[in-house]
């Protein structure tokens, strides 16, 4: 406790990051304040009736958007229009020779690409907003249902406040202590955890059959577990992965120096689950705007969350964007290129195409366990689920929420130690340093 007290002072007495830490915050609550503010020409009393019991995939948006979505919130659509955006926008860089020079044009490059997303994110966000008030907002919640005013100013709030959630997010990247984005889908889930939890305990009190608290000790236990066991596996995979990155990858430089390649077990980090999520958001949409009885019953099926096809077609977007992501973050023939024009090899390999082909077979093979461990921890809700904990509850047993959570918070903690060891304080942990998912001289993320 002392050594904890010591370094919440040198947190403090770091000015600038006391300030990047209180704007943080700032920004945080201006968001969750958003989240109640519910649309207007919305009776929130009987919405509120209505969502009370909401499951499957909605239940779990919800608590990716924190609350906001089941309470038609400003913020209810939140950062998903973006995420979606940002799916187009990194296949398009494939496909579109243009798009392709901007991203290899450095920082320059970065900021168009980010600004077309900010404007995918308008038109994504347009398509969005019908779906889910017609899909989400039950017609007895409407005051004015059949008012185009009332329909075209919904719309452009719905517009208006992803626009803004992204506003705060690129802000806290800027000026905050990063990761804006993932910060506040973090927050999100948080926040819905202690009326998760209370739910979940009235639930199993009040059951009629014996040993309700019994079984709500075994779950909380269970969830610990389960967090316990992700840190250890994202920490060990990382380790794993720096051994192999020493052993098999290793290069000589023309001083004959040893140098390795930081190759990645999983290079795309929790992208490939939120974009999957983003794309599972889909349903729920078609289900809104269309009458067809054919497509409803698809996209109820693909809507429930313990289902086969729903957890099957999860995973296998997670792996496939797994592959896919790590395709765009890490090209062989630059690794290659570059290797050569600093005199470096890989040994028993020739420089050039056979170094390319030989970095491109072994990320294949190492994104594989990689891309299996991010889709089995998705659809542990699923399981969690099916085992008899509630929906809002199973939600924390892995997926999204586990993965940002458990991601967000490493780096978080390893920014703040970067300052801390800057300026020679002792760092968070009293052996080793944090490995967030912000790679170092050797930490490799996931």
């Amino acid at each position: 406790m002392k050594k904890f007290i010591q370094t919440l002072k040198n947190i403090w007495s770091i000015e600038e990051l006391k300030q990047k830490i209180v704007y943080t915050i700032l920004l945080l609550i201006a968001y969750r304040i958003g989240s109640f503010v519910v649309l207007p020409g919305i009776d929130a009393q009987i919405l509120s009736e209505k969502q009370a019991d909401a499951t499957g995939i909605t239940a779990l948006i919800n608590v990716f958007a924190g609350g906001a979505f089941s309470r038609a919130s400003i913020f209810a659509l939140g950062i998903m229009p973006y995420i979606s955006a940002s799916i187009v926008i990194q296949i398009l860089t494939i496909a579109v020779p243009t798009l392709a020079r901007l991203q290899k044009d450095g920082e320059s490059g970065r900021k168009k690409l980010n600004q077309y997303t900010r404007f995918l994110t308008i038109v994504v966000t347009l398509f969005q907003a019908p779906g889910y008030i017609l899909s989400q907002i039950p017609e007895a919640a409407k005051l004015e249902p059949n008012s185009q005013l009332w329909w075209v100013s919904t719309i452009i709030i719905l517009v208006a406040g992803t626009m803004f959630v992204l506003w705060l997010g690129e802000r806290i990247t800027d000026r905050g202590i990063g990761n804006g984005v993932s910060l506040i889908i973090a927050v999100g889930i948080i926040a819905r955890f202690p009326e998760a939890i209370l739910s979940e305990f009235d639930t199993k009190i009040s059951a009629n059959t014996g040993g309700g608290l019994v079984l709500f000790l075994v779950e909380m236990v269970a969830l610990f577990l389960v967090v316990v066991l992700n840190i250890m596996l994202v920490q060990g995979v990382r380790k794993i992965q720096v051994q192999f990155a020493k052993r098999v990858v290793g290069t000589n430089d023309v001083n004959g120096a040893r140098q390795y390649i930081p190759l990645k077990v999983n290079a795309s980090g929790v992208m490939p689950i939120i974009f999957a999520q983003a794309i599972m958001f889909l349903p729920a949409a078609i289900s809104g705007v269309t009458d067809s009885k054919t497509l409803n019953s698809i996209a109820t099926a693909l809507m429930d969350y313990t289902g086969f096809w729903h957890n099957l077609i999860f995973a296998t977007l997670i792996i496939a964007f797994t592959y896919f992501y790590t395709a765009i973050m890490i090209n062989p023939k630059n690794m290659a290129d570059d290797m050569k024009r600093n005199n470096g090899f890989i040994p028993g390999v020739k420089p050039g195409d056979d170094t390319a082909t030989f970095i491109d077979q072994i990320m294949s093979f190492i994104t594989l366990p990689g891309a299996l461990f991010l889709a089995l921890i998705a659809i542990l809700p699923a399981f969690a689920s099916l085992a008899g904990v509630s929906g809002k509850f199973a939600a924390f047993y892995g997926g999204t929420s586990l993965l940002i959570l458990v991601g967000v918070v490493l780096d978080t903690l390893q920014q703040i130690e970067s300052y801390l060891l800057v300026r020679h304080y002792d760092g968070l942990m009293k052996e080793g340093r944090v490995q967030g998912r912000t790679a170092d001289k050797e930490a490799i993320s996931i």
